[in-house]
């Protein structure tokens, strides 16, 4: 399975990759610490390759042993995984659900700083996320400069024409999860070009298309909005780089449309599947778009600078999104997110491991109703954006999954289908 691949290949290749990082960083870390720095990153890098080492030898998967707050939801889970193999032995890398080893691995690596200050600030994924957000310039440019051009058209588009906008930008955030550091294990995976350009090509690639449905759902509760009641949209983030970008740009253009009145973004709060978004991420992404010495790209920084300060856009992170859970466990370990996520008018789940944690990243039929898939888990009417980079599907039509499969067996993980996929709440 392509489970199988990702834990033999995968994840040794990039956890090497953060043992790297760490010797690259070497010197920084003397001229910042002096000794303490070069012990703790001597330390980290010995705790990688003993995790690494752990991995690739089938080991059990142990309880974790630091302090971080977190640590006692993690080793409850490990003990339900226990229970569920009835005396079959300890959890192993290898005979273990891929969903769990692998959140366990990234949750593995942020002890491996945490535990080691004055090191336990570094994020061993920043550099990537980087180099993926300068790489994509061009695609950045061309966003921008489309953005800010329809944003003086904005107040003569009739309705026809705003639906025809958000449904561009609902499928440039829908491609932009391409660009996705965990799946190509660190490689380059920026955006080249202008995404703009590709998207009636790529229409034949969206299994599921769910668009209109978000459209009604937004043009309604925009018309039978009052002065008391926002309408919220909330944005469940994927990666940094130029995903995030195309998220920022559809965050603006709901605020402009006014088919939103405030939109929430909800990132991770330790690094995380080498380019998820981090507050410090976000906040960089900004920092940066503002500080470029190109006009639609300063103007679009100053602008979401601006809507943080007005507080129409809000960040958070939760604990909960970097545990080991499907989302329907939720509203049982995180109340106080569950709750929170039910203001919202709309739920936009970007990219594929949120898309595997809302089905439970089971190997469903492909014709199970999403609905189904979700179990109970409707805190809102939400909808995922995802591009296939795992081996879980639902909700296509009767014989449409097998009829790719029969042509593309590499359908499912190749990162070349994508789903804009609704669910009502109930």
């Amino acid at each position: 399975s392509f489970a199988y691949f990702t834990i033999k290949d995968r994840l040794p290749q990039i956890l090497t990759r953060v043992i790297d990082t760490l010797h690259r960083h070497k010197n920084e870390f003397f001229e910042e610490h002096g000794e303490k720095g070069v012990e703790a990153e001597k330390r980290a890098i010995s705790f990688l390759s003993k995790l690494r080492n752990e991995l690739q030898t089938d080991k059990p998967v142990t309880p974790l042993e630091d302090e971080l707050p977190d640590a006692a939801l993690w080793n409850q889970y490990l003990d339900y995984q226990r229970n569920l193999s009835n005396g079959n032995g300890e959890p192993s890398w290898f005979q273990s659900p891929w969903l769990f080893v692998e959140c366990y691995m990234y949750r593995r690596i942020h002890a491996a700083l945490a535990q080691n200050p004055p090191i336990d600030n570094f994020d061993v994924f920043k550099e990537g996320k980087a180099q993926n957000f300068f790489e994509s310039q061009e695609a950045v440019t061309a966003l921008c400069t489309y953005f800010q051009d329809l944003l003086k058209k904005m107040k003569d588009l009739d309705e026809e024409q705003l639906k025809e906008e958000l449904f561009k930008l609902l499928q440039v955030s829908l491609w932009g999860n391409k660009c996705d550091l965990s799946f190509s294990a660190g490689e380059d995976s920026s955006q080249k070009s202008s995404p703009l350009k590709s998207l009636d090509n790529l229409i034949p690639y969206i299994l599921v298309n769910d668009m209109e449905k978000l459209w009604s759902l937004l043009i309604n509760a925009k018309k039978s909005n009052t002065e008391k009641s926002k309408v919220r949209v909330d944005i469940i983030l994927d990666n940094a780089g130029f995903e995030l970008l195309s998220d920022l740009v559809l965050a603006d253009f709901l605020l402009a449309s006014k088919l939103a009145d405030e939109v929430h973004f909800h990132g991770k709060s330790i690094p995380w599947y080498v380019s998820d978004t981090t507050k410090h991420d976000f906040n960089w992404t900004i920092k940066q778009l503002q500080a470029a010495n190109h006009m639609w790209m300063s103007k679009c920084g100053i602008n979401w600078e601006g809507n943080l300060k007005k507080g129409v856009w809000v960040y958070h992170d939760h604990m909960f999104w970097t545990l080991p859970h499907d989302f329907s466990r939720m509203a049982e370990v995180a109340p106080d997110l569950y709750a929170d996520l039910q203001k919202s008018n709309l739920l936009l789940f970007k990219g594929d491991l949120n898309y595997r944690k809302l089905t439970g990243d089971r190997k469903w039929e492909y014709s199970v109703p999403f609905h189904q898939a979700l179990n109970k888990f409707h805190p809102a009417p939400l909808c995922s954006l995802r591009t296939l980079k795992s081996d879980t599907q639902v909700g296509l039509k009767p014989g449409q999954g097998e009829q790719i499969q029969a042509s593309e067996p590499e359908w499912m993980t190749n990162g070349k289908y994508g789903v804009v996929q609704f669910d009502a709440a109930l």
